[in-house]
């Protein structure tokens, strides 16, 4: 069973490349290949969202929850794989409920940022996972510099959630204020 995990952790990962090279695409070019990866992106994202499910619920057959939760390396792998997840599936809910607007005006950075920051999240994921499978990356020196010593941290630094805070502020600043001048007609 562990090897089918091993497998199946291979498609949202390829899907979720995918996606943000078309969202980079999408966003940064015009022309017929970004009104392609526009058109196309809601299909990557939506198979992703299949493919992660089935790796993460693998996952969870191949190792007890109780010997997961113990393992620092093991919970960080776990936790990128669910953030990873809920990255990619907030990307896909905007590219759904925005349909062929997702890419105007500024919705298109929001696209772009998520797509990045789920990037960096499911490579992680993709780290934390070699580790456990005796396999680690030149990535882990990256997370390493960062502060993140992947067999011994379980934490987010302090800097990770000062600038999540700080996203989010933003973000909520600037609905604000878009919804402020709708509301005035202005």
């Amino acid at each position: 069973m562990t090897g089918l995990h091993h497998m199946l952790v291979h498609f949202p990962e390829a899907f979720w490349a995918l996606a943000t090279l078309m969202v980079l695409v999408g966003a940064l070019l015009s022309g017929r290949l970004a009104e392609l990866s526009r058109a196309a992106l809601l299909p990557v994202l939506a198979l992703s969202l299949l493919g992660a499910i089935a790796a993460i619920v693998s996952g969870f057959l191949v190792w007890s929850l109780e010997a997961t939760l113990h393992s620092p390396l093991a919970r960080n792998h776990l936790l990128m794989a669910l953030w990873s997840l809920g990255v990619y599936a907030l990307l896909a809910v905007l590219v759904w409920r925005a349909g062929p607007a997702a890419f105007d005006g500024a919705r298109r950075w929001a696209l772009v940022i998520l797509a990045l920051v789920g990037a960096l999240l499911f490579a992680a994921t993709g780290t934390l996972g070699g580790h456990l499978a005796g396999a680690p990356t030149a990535f882990s020196e990256l997370l390493r510099l960062t502060g993140w010593e992947v067999y011994t941290t379980f934490y987010a630094p302090t800097w990770a959630v000062a600038v999540m805070l700080l996203i989010a502020l933003g973000a909520a600043v600037l609905g604000y204020r878009r919804r402020h001048r709708a509301g005035s007609g202005g």
